[in-house]
């Protein structure tokens, strides 16, 4: 990543054009190509940018320096700089991308700790029971030693529900499992999925992550 800190002066030429004076503004130059102008303010949202694919092209003369930055549809981002502070680039490696706090593979490891979260008596067989089409998050036995399939999701939706259907139909041919009874849990349930997994006789679950983990805990709270 290239960062340049300078006065500068930036135009825009294409299906639109816009200009931006002569300002002191930070000028980001990203691995992949995008060039972005930024303020000091307006949060997070450049007041420029390109997008790639483009190039980038740099121009010196005895009194200023220019970038013209070209997109594949011709498009032109053209920055003139009167004085330049601060020019450096950066290597900040290959990013591993963001992770979000409670994603599925998070609540199932979860429940599957606090797996008397779906009942009492409640017991683990399984995480990622194998399947013809794929594996069960969660199989389980209740109190009385029956089989249960959890499918777990961040977001209930219809879609979910027709997944765990098409387990439970693999798993009650099983002998040795049948009757399998399922459980469709979420963070948040969509009331059409709600609607079609009770059609089907598919218990509904809505998770709370911060129980789950323990965060939401009155055992050191003094009110």
């Amino acid at each position: 990543m290239r960062l340049v800190i300078a006065e500068c002066q930036v135009d825009y030429v294409g299906r639109l054009t816009a200009h931006l004076p002569m300002a002191r503004r930070l000028v980001m130059v990203k691995s992949d190509g995008s060039v972005l102008v930024h303020s000091d303010g307006g949060s997070y949202k450049p007041l420029n940018w390109m997008s790639p694919p483009c190039t980038l092209t740099e121009h010196e003369d005895e009194s200023a320096t220019r970038w013209v930055v070209v997109n594949k549809a011709g498009e032109e981002l053209r920055i003139t700089f009167a004085d330049i502070e601060h020019d450096s680039k950066h290597d900040l490696g290959v990013d591993p991308g963001l992770v979000k706090d409670g994603v599925e593979a998070h609540l199932q490891a979860l429940l599957a700790e606090h797996v008397e979260t779906l009942g009492q008596g409640y017991t683990l067989v399984r995480r990622e029971y194998p399947t013809a089409i794929g594996p069960v998050d969660l199989l389980c036995r209740d109190s009385a030693g029956a089989s249960v399939a959890v499918e777990i999701k961040r977001r209930g939706e219809i879609d979910g529900v027709e997944q765990l259907t098409r387990y439970l139909e693999l798993l009650n041919r099983d002998p040795l499992l049948a009757p399998v009874s399922g459980v469709f849990a979420a963070q948040q349930i969509k009331p059409q999925a709600r609607v079609l997994a009770t059609d089907r006789g598919i218990r509904c679950l809505t998770l709370d992550y911060d129980a789950l983990r323990g965060a939401d805990s009155n055992e050191f709270r003094l009110f």
